[in-house]
């Protein structure tokens, strides 16, 4: 089974963090930030990071900063994407203001990477037998496009791979339509009977079995038992629109 476990938050700085411990054995630093520790004002409050969103970009580029220096790079070090619920993959190194798709990868060229979140699904791989590591932003059109499978492409012993799924929308709190739930039919676990012609989607059903058909081993699988239901300590879209983002942030910091 994969293991699940209630991340424990941290102060880091002036800001509340929520450390991956198991990616230390692996040399990456790794963290979940929640909404707490920033300068944004409501509804923003406080440590928004999208960029997208209506906040002021002062606001944002401080907020950035503060998770660059949480995590221990320069700011222009910390690689966030324009992400667009899709399946392509951006090398860190090569990735500009303009980059757009939905995994960052990092080869260990001292970069650290981050996805931004308010209900859909953050992934970490770490590779344990190379310096390789990649963050996934999963929402339901990610999935469905097998944006994991590009993901481990750039990996290249699958059985060598850590996966981390971090806070997301529950599966009890995700309604979706009929022309959603369409794709996930045939996935073991991944739907649930709601009124009407609704049902409700895990993301996390469907992500377990899409690493696990791709050779990921089951007890590589590590899942954060907290959920961004209700929009605290994390952001959360379905709640209250417009909200901020928070991240989940990877540094390899031993090659």
């Amino acid at each position: 089974m994969p293991i699940e476990l209630t991340l424990t938050p941290s102060t880091l700085g002036v800001l509340n963090v929520y450390p991956i411990e198991f990616a230390r054995h692996f040399g990456v630093r790794a963290f979940v930030t929640d909404r707490s520790g920033g300068v944004s004002p409501t509804p923003y409050d406080s440590l928004n990071l999208g960029d997208h969103v209506g906040d002021e970009p002062a606001n944002v580029l401080e907020n950035r900063r503060r998770v660059a220096d949480a995590i221990g790079v320069d700011a222009n070090r910390l690689v966030i994407i324009n992400q667009v619920h899709g399946r392509n993959v951006v090398n860190a190194n090569e990735a500009t203001p303009d980059s757009s798709g939905d995994v960052i990868v990092d080869f260990g060229d001292g970069f650290a990477v981050a996805v931004l979140i308010a209900d859909c699904l953050p992934i970490l791989l770490v590779d344990e037998d190379s310096p390789t590591l990649a963050v996934v932003h999963a929402g339901w059109r990610g999935l469905e496009s097998n944006v994991i499978e590009s993901a481990l492409a750039h990996f290249e012993h699958h059985d060598a791979v850590h996966a981390f799924l971090g806070p997301s929308i529950s599966g009890a709190a995700y309604q979706v339509g009929p022309d959603v739930a369409e794709h996930f039919a045939k996935v073991p676990g991944a739907l649930a009977p709601d009124a009407g012609d609704r049902s409700r989607l895990d993301l996390r059903a469907v992500a377990v079995a899409q690493l696990l058909a791709l050779g990921i081993t089951e007890g590589h699988l590590t899942l954060a038992s907290q959920v961004t239901d209700g929009g605290a300590p994390f952001f959360s879209d379905r709640a209250t629109r417009p909200c901020g983002r928070f991240a989940l942030v990877a540094r390899r910091v031993i090659a």
